[in-house]
């Protein structure tokens, strides 16, 4: 059931890239969500327990802004799997902190948050079906304008432990002519 949600999950949850550049004046949180607006040609490969590439899929992830260097909202799609989820980006200033919201088909809400410009989002620990509960970790790397990396890991014992769920590359998608 775990490995079910988590490739649900998976689907519908880009990892929002760190900075490549921060300004001094624009608060890291601000320039991250401006550096994600556009369209991402996506790979994800989701991982077997020992880490191996068990599955690869191709989609994109697109962000426009709601309301400028505040809200950023998002459409994930992956056509071979059928999956659509939509995405909400906000930036919480008082706090310096992003949080991200991602619904899916299944109708289930998924919410993550760590500090703007930081590469690690995190889920709070939900409850699965097994009784158990799950927690989902988001790190990014290898950060530029064009091009990002993400991994996502996820734990059944509140971050004791982590197991390989994810990778993607994200790569923009230049504008046609």
């Amino acid at each position: 059931m775990i490995r079910f949600a988590i490739a649900a999950l998976a689907l519908g949850l880009g990892a929002l890239a760190a900075p490549a550049v921060a300004a001094e004046e624009t608060p890291a949180g601000v320039l991250e969500l401006r550096r994600n607006v556009g369209v991402w040609d996506t790979t994800t490969e989701f991982l077997a327990e020992d880490g191996s590439v068990a599955r690869a899929v191709r989609g994109t992830y697109s962000f426009e802004w709601v309301v400028s260097d505040s809200v950023l909202r998002g459409v994930s799609e992956i056509p071979e799997t059928k999956q659509k989820s939509a995405i909400l980006f906000y930036y919480r200033a008082a706090k310096d902190e992003i949080e991200m919201v991602s619904v899916g088909a299944d109708s289930v809400l998924w919410l993550m948050t760590g500090p703007g410009g930081g590469n690690a989002r995190t889920t709070a620990p939900r409850p699965t079906q097994d009784g158990g509960t799950i927690t989902l970790r988001f790190t990014t790397a290898n950060v530029t304008a064009e091009r990002f990396e993400s991994r996502m890991e996820w734990s059944a014992d509140e971050g004791q432990t982590w197991n390989p769920g994810n990778r993607q590359t994200m790569v923009r998608r230049q504008p046609a002519g």
